[in-house]
C-alpha cells in the first residue's frame, strides 16, 4: 500500500457481497470524524465516498447506512443498560458504485469487476479521488475548426457542461458529458412545482452561455412549449445564438408577437394542411379503418390529381368527373330529379376540364333553370353516351403527394370521393361517413384549428412546400447551394391550442423531422433536439382519445432516431403515465421530487442498477434538487440544479400574498 494511503485508512472491511459492504471503523473515530494529513473528514455522511484498494486499483464506495454495535450487548443482564458509546464498535453500510483504475490516468469507471477481500482497508476520499469520480478535469479541449470560405479558427470546445453543484461535497461541481448527453435521449422527471421547467431552460442556458469557447451555433432545440414559458429564459442568450419564436395564436395574431430581445425572430406558428400525411388526416378527422380511412384516401388523392396538369391526371380526372356525374343522374337515391341534376353541374363546375365541364350540358340541350333535359331527343341519354367514352377501365389512381390545395377543396374532394363511391355500387357509404363529415366541418370552422388552414396562394414557393418549411422551422437557411444556420433554439407556443390540436401539431412536425433528417446526405451531421414539455401529452402508454396514434411517430423516433441525429427530451410530471417504448430508450435522467408510488415503481423498473438507497432519497428532495445518472455522468448523483437567470414564466402560485389583502385591494389580472 502506498505511503499517502497508509495515512487516510480508517477502518477493515468485514462483509463483502456483490451489492453491500460492511466496514467497521478504526477505534478512536469518535463522531465518525477521521482526522487526516490534509483536512477533517466525516466519513459517515450519507452520499459520501469510500475507497477499498484492491492490487493497483481502488473500489469506490457510497455510503448507505451507519450504525454502531456495543460489545457488550450479548450479556444475558444488559437489558436496559445504556451503550457504552466510547466502547461501542462502528459501522459503515456501503454500496460499491465503480472503480478507479490504475496507471497514470487514473480513470474512473461505473461498474465493479473486482471485489475487495475480507479485512482490506477502507480510505476516506481525497479531493484528487473525488476529481476523478466527478470528472472536473478536461472540461474542454483545443480544436482547429474551418469557416465555409476554408478560413481557419483557433479555440476550444466544451467536453463537459456544469449543470449544478453537489449536495454532498459542498462546491463540487456536477457535470455532464456533452457528447453522452446530447448524443441520445433524455427525461427530467418530477412532481409538478419540484422544478422540471428550470432544469430544462438551466440546462440550454448553460450550453449556449459559453463566451470563453466556440458557441453552440450548430446547435438545434425545436421547444413545444405547451404552457407558454420558456420564452423569457432564453431572453438574455448572446446575440450570436438566434431564437425562433412561433406562437399558435387563436385571438389577435398580433398579440404577443413582438420581438423582446436582441436575436430574436417572431412569428406566427403555421403548418399548412397539406404538409399532413394521410394517417396524419385519419388521426385528425378520426377515420375509422373500413369504411372512412378509404373515402378519406380517395379524397386526398383527388386533391393531388387536381393539382397536376399531366396527361394522365387529365384522363384520371375525366374518367372521375363522368363516373361521378353519371351517378348524380341515376343513382343517388332519395334526391329529387333537379337535385341529382343540380349535383351533376357541382362536380362538372367544380372539377370539370377543357374536355369536360359544365358548359357541355349546354351542347346536350340542358336546362339550367329546370335542371333538366328536354324530354324530346333523346338528349340525356346522348349525354350519358358522352360520359361513357371518358370511363376507363381499372384506372389507378395516383397516390397523396402533399401538393398544396385550398381546405375547402377537400371538402369538394370527399364529396366527390363519396359520389365515385356510390357509382361502384356502396349505397351506403354516405350515412357510413357522415361522422367524418360532420368532424370535417367542425375542424373547417374552429379558430384553434386556423393554423391548418392556409390558402396555398397566400404563402411562397418555400413556405408551400414541405421541406423547405421544416429547413426554417429547425434554423437553416439557404442561399443558393449555401445552407447556413439562422436559429438554434425554435419555441412553438401551443399554450392557446386545444389538447388535440397540441398533439396532432407535435406529431407532423416531429414526422416531418425525421424525414428530413433519414434523406440527409450525409446522414447524421445535422443534430436536432426536439423538447417535450409535459410529455405525458405526446408520448403516453395510454394514448388520449385525441392522439390514439399521435404517438406512434415519437416511439419511432426513441427507437431509430439516433442513427439519422434526431433526439428527445422530455419532461414530466408522471414518468408512470409516459410510453415505456421511449423511456426505455432514454440514455439519461434528471428526477426531482417523486412522490408517487407508482412513479418511483416505475423509475425503478427502468433503472435497476439504482440502488434503494438512491430511491428512497427522491420523495423527500427540496425544490431545484434532483438525482442524475445516466451515461452522461460517471455516477448517480443528486445535485443543486444550476440557478437559471432569467427564469421560466412558472413560478409557483403565492396564496399568502394574493388572498389575505386589506380593504378596496387591486387584482393582480387584467
Amino acid at each position: 500500500m502506498p505511503d499517502d494511503d497508509k495515512g487516510r485508512v480508517v477502518g477493515k472491511v468485514t462483509s463483502v457481497s456483490a451489492d453491500r459492504l460492511v466496514v467497521e471503523l478504526h477505534r478512536g473515530n469518535d463522531n465518525f470524524t477521521v482526522v487526516g494529513f490534509d483536512d477533517v473528514h466525516y466519513v459517515a455522511r450519507l452520499g459520501s465516498f469510500i475507497l477499498v484498494p484492491v492490487q493497483a486499483e481502488y473500489v469506490v464506495c457510497e455510503v448507505t447506512g451507519l450504525w454502531e454495535k456495543d460489545p457488550q450487548s450479548n450479556r444475558p443482564d444488559d437489558k436496559g443498560r445504556e451503550m457504552d458509546k466510547a466502547a461501542s464498535a462502528k459501522f459503515l453500510d456501503l454500496a460499491p458504485l465503480g472503480m478507479i483504475r490504475g496507471g497514470e490516468t487514473r480513470k474512473f469507471e461505473f461498474g465493479v469487476s473486482v471485489f475487495p477481500p475480507l479485512y482490506a482497508d477502507a480510505l476516506y476520499a481525497r479531493d484528487e479521488d473525488l476529481d476523478k469520480v466527478f470528472y472536473v478535469e478536461d472540461t474542454s479541449r483545443a480544436v482547429s475548426l474551418k469557416d465555409r470560405e476554408g478560413n481557419e479558427h483557433q479555440g476550444t470546445i466544451p467536453v463537459v457542461l456544469e449543470v449544478g453543484t453537489s449536495v454532498v461535497f459542498k462546491g463540487y461541481p456536477v457535470k455532464v458529458k456533452v457528447g453522452e448527453y446530447f448524443g441520445g435521449h433524455s427525461a427530467v422527471l418530477g412532481n409538478t412545482g419540484s422544478g422540471k421547467s428550470c432544469t430544462v431552460a438551466s440546462i440550454l442556458q448553460s450550453l449556449f452561455e459559453r463566451p470563453e469557447e466556440f458557441a453552440a451555433r450548430g446547435a438545434s432545440f425545436v421547444l413545444f412549449d405547451v404552457n407558454g414559458e420558456y420564452r423569457p429564459a432564453f431572453s438574455k442568450l448572446p446575440e450570436k445564438i438566434q431564437r425562433l419564436y412561433l406562437r399558435a395564436n387563436t385571438g389577435d395574431l398580433a398579440e404577443g408577437l413582438e420581438q423582446i430581445s436582441e436575436g430574436e425572430t417572431v412569428s406566427q406558428f403555421r403548418l399548412p394542411h397539406w404538409f399532413m400525411s394521410v394517417e396524419e388526416w385519419e388521426l385528425l378527422l378520426r377515420a375509422s379503418e373500413r369504411t372512412q380511412q378509404p373515402v378519406l384516401r380517395m379524397a386526398l388523392a383527388f386533391s393531388s390529381i387536381l393539382a397536376e396538369d399531366g396527361e394522365e391526371s387529365l384522363k384520371t380526372r375525366n374518367h372521375i368527373n363522368a363516373m361521378s356525374v353519371k351517378e348524380c343522374l341515376h343513382g343517388t337515391g332519395g334526391d329529387s330529379p333537379v337535385s341529382k341534376r343540380q349535383k351533376a353541374w357541382m362536380v362538372l363546375n367544380t372539377f370539370g376540364t377543357d374536355d369536360l365541364n359544365a358548359s357541355v350540358l349546354s351542347e346536350y340541350n340542358w336546362n339550367p333553370k329546370f335542371g333538366n333535359f328536354p324530354e324530346q331527343g333523346d338528349w340525356e341519354r346522348r349525354f350519358i353516351d358522352h360520359l361513357e367514352s371518358f370511363i376507363q377501365d381499372d384506372v389507378v389512381f395516383p397516390k397523396y403527394e402533399n401538393k398544396p390545395f385550398r381546405f375547402d377543396v377537400l371538402a369538394e374532394c370527399l364529396d366527390l370521393a363519396l359520389l365515385y363511391q356510390e357509382a361502384h355500387g356502396n349505397r351506403q357509404i354516405r350515412d357510413h361517413c357522415s361522422q367524418m363529415i360532420t368532424r370535417f366541418k367542425w375542424v373547417a370552422e374552429r379558430e384553434e384549428f386556423s393554423f391548418l388552414r392556409y390558402d396555398p396562394k397566400g404563402l411562397t414557393s418555400e413556405e408551400a412546400a414541405p421541406n423547405t418549411f421544416i429547413e426554417w422551422l429547425i434554423g437553416l437557411s439557404r442561399a443558393g447551394e449555401a445552407v447556413a444556420k439562422s436559429a438554434q433554439i425554435t419555441i412553438i407556443d401551443l399554450n392557446d391550442a386545444a389538447d388535440e390540436v397540441v398533439e396532432i401539431a407535435a406529431a407532423v412536425i416531429a414526422r416531418m423531422v425525421f424525414e428530413k433528417l433519414k434523406r440527409a446526405t450525409p446522414r447524421n451531421r445535422y443534430p436536432v433536439h426536439m423538447v417535450l414539455e409535459e410529455a405525458h401529452r405526446y408520448i403516453a402508454q395510454k394514448p388520449t382519445r385525441y392522439a390514439i396514434d399521435a404517438s406512434r411517430i415519437f416511439e419511432r423516433i426513441a427507437k431509430e432516431g439516433r442513427k439519422y441525429g434526431v433526439f428527445l427530451l422530455a419532461a414530466s410530471q408522471r414518468p408512470s403515465e409516459l410510453s415505456r417504448t421511449v423511456l426505455s430508450q432514454c440514455s439519461n435522467f434528471v428526477v426531482h421530487r417523486i412522490q408517487n408510488p407508482d412513479d418511483l415503481a416505475h423509475i425503478r423498473q427502468m433503472t435497476p442498477f439504482i440502488s434503494e438507497n438512491v430511491m428512497k432519497r427522491l420523495p423527500s428532495l427540496p425544490k431545484q434538487h434532483a438525482l442524475i445518472f445516466g451515461n452522461a455522468v460517471n455516477i448517480p448523483t443528486t445535485f443543486k440544479v444550476r440557478t437559471v437567470n432569467p427564469a421560466p414564466d412558472s413560478d409557483d402560485t403565492e396564496i399568502g400574498k394574493l388572498w389575505f389583502q386589506p380593504d378596496n385591494f387591486k387584482v393582480g389580472i387584467c
